[in-house]
């Protein structure tokens, strides 16, 4: 079973992956980007804030996740995948960014997954008040540099593309407790298998 954790940044998503991974001892825990040592490098550039050009962006993510779906996803599905981010993500920020057709998104993005997505998709959803204070408490890296409009541009996204895209969603408000999240991911979990 593969499933996916998204949201925007300082949503939780770290956190709940942890608190996944030691519920799940034997599940294959991994981060897009970053899941191999391409994408660890293929992340460090695109925080790095240093890529100017939108297609350029998307491309590396791109070739992050064609990468992470033969090394790790795809080699695994026999077991429990928890992806700190996927397909949705990339989609997504493609979307909100606006330089490359919709139609042409979702294609690459097929192409480079070869149409493997995450079976469900949980999004922890920040109210703006909540997203603002969370911001405040850290140094910002490149994405979250772009403000809160954006940020919050990308959630509305990370929502609309499990449809786009024949996902099942689970919507999850992420300022409730730790334990609460926690809780409601592993029922759907055992829902779901």
């Amino acid at each position: 079973m593969y499933i996916a954790i998204e949201g925007i940044d300082t949503a939780g998503k770290s956190t709940q992956i942890a608190r996944l991974a030691e519920a799940y001892p034997g599940s294959i825990i991994k981060k897009e980007p970053g899941a191999t040592k391409i994408g660890e490098k293929i992340r460090d550039i695109v925080l790095s804030g240093e890529v100017q050009s939108a297609k350029a962006e998307f491309l590396l993510f791109l070739a992050d996740r064609a990468e992470h779906m033969q090394e790790v996803v795809c080699p695994n599905l026999d077991k429990l995948v928890i992806s700190d981010r996927s397909v949705v993500s990339g989609v997504a920020y493609a979307m909100v960014q606006e330089s490359i057709s919709q139609t042409a998104i979702l294609h690459l993005n097929r192409f480079a997954t070869d149409g493997n997505y995450p079976q469900v998709l949980f999004v922890l959803q920040l109210s703006e008040k909540e997203l603002n204070f969370r911001l405040s408490q850290k140094e910002l890296d490149g994405i979250e540099l772009r403000g809160t409009e954006y940020l919050l541009n990308i959630q509305d996204a990370l929502i609309k593309t499990p449809q786009l895209l024949e996902i099942e969603l689970v919507i999850i408000d992420a300022s409730n407790t730790i334990e609460a999240i926690t809780e409601e991911i592993i029922n759907k979990i055992k829902d779901t298998k």
